[in-house]
């Protein structure tokens, strides 16, 4: 009865409108009531009259299966990019001669640094240097022939096909990348340092070792494969268990609904700025990024500074919050939260920090506000956050109308997107970091990377629900509703040029996930003081930039609303250079921001509702 239950809500939650919000909370209410079970129906009574209704059924749940084969990638929408591809270059002749002479070339450049090789001994010349970020190659054993030679061949064939997957004429954009990034993937999958007999490292060490590194590299990729099975978190997270080893900032949780629990954190100082900050992570992720060891914890910094912290946990959800939109993401998250820190903390305004996608909702929570006439936020930080998808990196690769539909019959039948799922799909955007290089250090050569609090927590991966994933990917990144005005917030457009507090916003040099060209669009879309930090580092390292980390640096310059418009390039060469961390800019930003220090609020409120509950780093953050 309850897989009957399930499947005739599922039919009528697919016909309902996706902003019915009443529809669906009476849907949630009815699955809420414990015991209440359904009447028994005959089998003709439990098929959907409408045979359409029915037909959709069937093809959502085949391409539900079928997801699970392609780790969530749909085949048409791959399909139709390679064959839009294949299709104009095949009728482009003047295309095809200049590959054929781009081969006849490379070959030639090839060839001669063969021969100078055998005639002398010496070093090939370098035909194609590798990205600054490529180090596959950059180890002395390959500089020594034949490998240098090798290596030069993979990345000029490598360059081959990046000519042959760009610029044909009459391809789509979209399709275009999709091309270059898949042809990319299996070139990186083929790479000489994937291979022990081609890659002279391993080669090396395999003689050193015996041969005993493949005996520990099968081990270790056994008990991957047993953990994996088992549900079980990599090797070596034991150690950065939350609550022990990592987010143990002390504080309480003041309030839970069944969303969000939000942590106040215990002050350290003996007076502190009256404003309070409020950080709003990225559900994607568990909040404690922003919390991790004592040495790199954004918020201990920030309570040692002399603020009040307060920052919001969010649930995991399950089958039974698949109803929960990007609105009950903001009510009863930030709103809620803003409610309950003015409970606490009353009459004084609030510095909101969002991270990620946290970021981006801020950005829509302070625009409604904006919009309302509510005052409460003194600032808005974005930390990595997006806020115009129209070049929203390598991502918008699994963004068409084919991927979304097929993205959302997998949510669809399960209720949320798994965490593994979403997990796959960014191991591929770095593929060479996250996959291949892993396979050879601790299958090929035998040996476990350390495991770090950053990998642990990374390792720590969330759910998010059918109808709010749905709702992000094509009102945001699909339609990009924000920018065009059309995003609509309690049935009234809503627009971030009515943003009036200052913004802080923090883009990294190589996020693959917010491109700093992207997020650097904020001066666009606004109309106040907005102050750019660029900063070194990738979309999660470059954010936990503790002071002491000694590879960090980055630009910064403050833009007034009245100012002229730079586009990234002229504001990368306006901007000040400074080392260190970014996290020293902002304190002092927000210092000038915040009044004179004075006596710590309480721990909660005198409210019950709002009274201490537990301690950090609560429970939600806990749940798998």
């Amino acid at each position: 009865m309850a897989v009957d239950r399930q499947v005739e809500t599922r039919v009528t939650r697919d016909h309902a409108p996706i902003g019915d919000a009443a529809r669906a909370r009476k849907v949630t209410r009815r699955e809420a009531q414990p015991g209440r079970l359904a009447p028994q129906r005959t089998a003709a009574e439990r098929l959907p009259s409408d045979p359409t209704v029915a037909t959709n059924v069937i093809d959502r749940c085949t391409h539900a299966a079928t997801a699970r084969l392609t780790l969530g990638l749909s085949p048409a929408s791959l399909g139709a990019a390679y064959l839009d591809w294949a299709v104009h270059l095949a009728t482009s002749p003047g295309k095809q001669v200049a590959l054929l002479h781009e081969a006849a070339l490379a070959g030639v450049q090839l060839a001669r640094s063969a021969i100078a090789c055998c005639t002398t001994l010496s070093s090939p010349a370098t035909c194609v240097e590798p990205s600054p970020y490529d180090k596959r190659f950059a180890g002395p054993a390959w500089q020594q022939w034949p490998y240098n030679l090798l290596a030069q061949a993979f990345l000029r064939q490598e360059q081959w096909w990046q000519s042959a997957t760009t610029g044909v004429r009459g391809v789509s954009k979209h399709h275009e990348n999709v091309v270059s990034f898949g042809v990319r993937q299996i070139l990186d999958m083929l790479a000489p340092s994937n291979n022990p007999i081609t890659n002279p490292e391993i080669f090396a060490y395999t003689i050193a070792q015996g041969g005993m590194n493949f005996w520990r590299g099968a081990q270790n990729f056994i008990e991957d494969l047993a953990r994996s099975a088992a549900g079980e978190k990599p090797m070596g997270t034991e150690a950065f268990q939350v609550g022990r080893g990592v987010a143990i900032t002390p504080g309480k949780v003041v309030y839970r609904n069944r969303l969000v629990e939000l942590i106040q954190y215990l002050p350290t100082t003996e007076k502190v700025h009256p404003e309070p900050i409020l950080i709003i992570p990225a559900w994607i992720v568990r909040y404690y990024i922003l919390d991790l060891s004592p040495h790199n914890s954004l918020v201990k910094h920030l309570v040692e500074q002399g603020f009040t912290v307060f920052m919001i946990s969010w649930k995991n959800p399950d089958t039974e919050d698949r109803d929960l939109g990007m609105a009950d993401y903001r009510t009863l998250g930030i709103m809620s939260a803003l409610k309950v820190i003015n409970a606490i903390v009353p009459g004084e305004k609030i510095h909101a920090a969002g991270y990620c996608l946290g970021g981006t909702l801020l950005a829509i929570a302070a625009a409604a506000m904006a919009h309302d006439g509510d005052e409460r936020l003194a600032s808005v930080t974005l930390l990595a956050a997006q806020t115009d998808f129209t070049e929203a990196g390598e991502l918008m690769l699994f963004i068409d109308e084919s991927q979304i539909t097929f993205l959302e019959d997998m949510m669809w039948e399960q209720g949320f997107l798994d965490a593994k799922q979403m997990a796959g799909a960014f191991q591929i955007l770095r593929s060479n970091d996250l996959i291949w290089s892993r396979i050879v250090h601790e299958f090929l050569m035998g040996d476990r990377l350390p495991m770090i609090d950053l990998m642990a927590w990374n390792a720590d991966a969330t759910r998010m629900p059918y109808r709010m994933h749905s709702e992000y990917l094509r009102r945001l990144f699909l339609d990009n509703e924000l920018v065009e005005g059309r995003y609509e917030v309690e049935g009234r457009s809503i627009a971030l040029a009515d943003i009036c507090v200052p913004i802080f916003a923090v883009a990294t040099e190589r996020d693959h996930v917010a491109p700093w060209r992207s997020v650097h669009k904020v001066h666009l879309l606004t109309d106040t003081d907005v102050t750019f930090v660029l900063t070194s580092g990738g979309h999660n390292a470059g954010i936990v930039s503790e002071l002491c980390h000694p590879h960090r640096s980055y630009h910064v310059m403050m833009t007034r609303a009245d100012d002229l418009y730079l586009d990234p390039e002229s504001w990368l060469a306006a901007a000040t250079a400074k080392g260190g961390s970014w996290w020293v800019e902002w304190i002092a930003w927000l210092h000038q921001r915040s009044g004179a220090p004075r006596s710590p609020p309480t721990l909660g409120s005198l409210d019950p509702r709002y009274a201490p509950l537990y301690d950090a780093p609560g429970t939600y953050v806990l749940a798998q």
